[in-house]
Parts: structure tokens; C-alpha cells; sequence
């Protein structure tokens, strides 16, 4: 029988291992490797790619373990890679939920199944092409995108969100410009023009006061709302459906 070579990618040297010593002595696999970044892992994957990666959420260095499966899977599509973790950062589901990876995976929560004899199906099951996520991480994904889908923020990129931040604390565009550290207001301008935008507020508000007062209505409220040709404003319910908005 042929044994599955696997690259185990663990910050933790004594934990990757043990980790490693565990799973060889079930004779049904053999480690070709060890890392514990996401850099290390990819050049690994370079130089002798692995048949499955076993693989922690939390890692040393700039990237975590999605983000570092994301940046493999270019190299070496679908390449099957079993997550583990203990972590409960919001920020994880969401890397999980908008990497793509739709196939070959395993999703599940170190304290369940970081036994050998637990993770060997799971290593031999990814192999397979077969996928599994743990219910308890599904429901996690799930509350994340649920929220997420209803705070606008989230819909914005990083600099966005701070210029919106600011706008819902009444600040001028010169204010928000000072603030970070733009000579040129016409900077935070352009970022405005892209928050209307992915607001929704640049098509039923040609008026940019009008879009700009809607905009740090959304942002101080942290509420999708949109307002309809008489300006009456709705909100977007936990239904999804959009409903009249009387203030909070």
C-alpha cells in the first residue's frame, strides 16, 4: 500500500512533532516535511509537493493557514489540505468562507480531532477528493457571513472602512485626510465615490450631499439601508427583505 506523503504545517515545532511521530506509527502515511509558515510551506510544495497537507489555521509569519492554502493552490490546484484549529477569530471564517476552496478539504477544531486515529480518515478521505467540514465550524461560517452580509462595512476594503468610520464621526474630507495623513483631499474624494458605489448609493442619489449624508447615516448606524424615489429610507431585515426604517 502505498503510503500518503504528507507536509505537516504547525508553528508549533514540538507539537508539529508529535503530531508527526503519531500519524507515522499508524503506518498509513509518512511525513515528508514540516512548517511553520506559510512561506516555508509553499517553498516546500515547490520543491517536492506533498500528496495532502495537514495544516493549523494560526501560523508564524505574514499569512495563516488559509491564506498560505490559497496561495499553494495556485501553484497546485486542488491539492488537498486538512485545516485544524483552535482558534475562534472571526476574521478565519471569513478568509475560509471567500478562499474558494470548494474541494478536497477538511475543516475541524484541533480539541475534536487532533488524534492520529481521527485524523488519518480525514487525510485519506481529502486524498479521495471527498470533503468534510466540522458542523460546529459550518455554524461559525455561517453566523460570520450572516452578520458580515448585514454590516456594511464589511462590504468596503480597509481604507474605505476608515474613511467611512470617520464620516460617521461628521468629519470633513479634509479632516479625514489630515487625519490619514493625505496632503490631497481629492484622495478621500475618490474614496468616497467607492463607498456610494458599493453602497448602492451613487444610483438613487445624484446629488453627492445627499449621497454623502446617506452614506454616514449607513456607517454611524452599521445598517444596509437605501431609500426609495420619496427619499423614505428601508433597511434590510433579518429576512432579507427590505423594510420601512424608522431610526434607531
Amino acid at each position: 500500500m502505498k503510503l500518503i506523503r504528507t507536509l505537516i504545517v504547525e508553528d508549533n515545532e514540538k507539537l508539529r512533532r508529535a503530531i508527526g511521530e503519531g500519524l507515522e506509527k499508524t503506518g498509513a502515511l509518512t511525513v515528508c516535511g514540516g512548517a511553520s509558515d506559510g512561506d516555508t510551506a509553499l517553498a516546500h510544495c515547490l520543491n517536492d509537493p506533498p500528496d495532502v497537507i495537514l495544516m493549523d489555521v494560526q501560523l508564524a509569519g505574514q499569512m495563516n493557514g488559509i491564506q498560505t492554502a490559497v496561495a499553494i493552490r495556485k501553484e497546485f490546484p486542488r491539492l488537498p489540505v486538512v485545516f485544524y484549529s483552535i482558534q475562534d477569530d472571526d476574521q478565519y471564517y471569513r478568509d475560509f468562507r471567500g478562499s474558494g476552496i470548494l474541494s478536497h478539504y477538511a475543516y475541524v477544531r484541533k480539541s475534536n480531532y487532533l488524534l492520529p486515529q481521527m485524523i488519518v480518515p480525514l487525510l485519506q478521505d481529502a486524498v479521495a477528493g471527498r470533503s468534510f467540514i466540522d458542523p460546529d465550524i459550518e455554524a461559525r461560517v455561517q453566523e460570520v457571513r450572516a452578520r458580515d452580509e448585514n454590516d456594511p462595512l464589511e462590504l468596503l476594503e480597509p481604507g474605505e472602512r476608515q474613511v467611512a468610520e470617520m464620516l460617521a464621526q461628521g468629519m470633513t474630507n479634509e479632516q479625514i485626510a489630515a487625519r490619514m495623513g493625505f496632503k490631497d483631499k481629492r484622495t478621500i474624494s475618490r474614496a468616497n465615490g467607492q463607498i456610494y458605489a458599493a453602497w448602492g448609493l451613487n444610483a438613487n442619489a445624484t446629488d453627492e450631499k445627499i449621497a454623502r449624508t446617506r452614506a454616514t447615516i449607513i456607517a454611524r448606524v452599521r445598517r444596509m439601508l437605501q431609500w426609495d424615489e420619496a427619499g423614505n429610507p428601508f433597511v434590510l431585515d433579518d429576512r432579507g427583505e427590505w423594510a420601512p426604517w424608522e431610526g434607531e
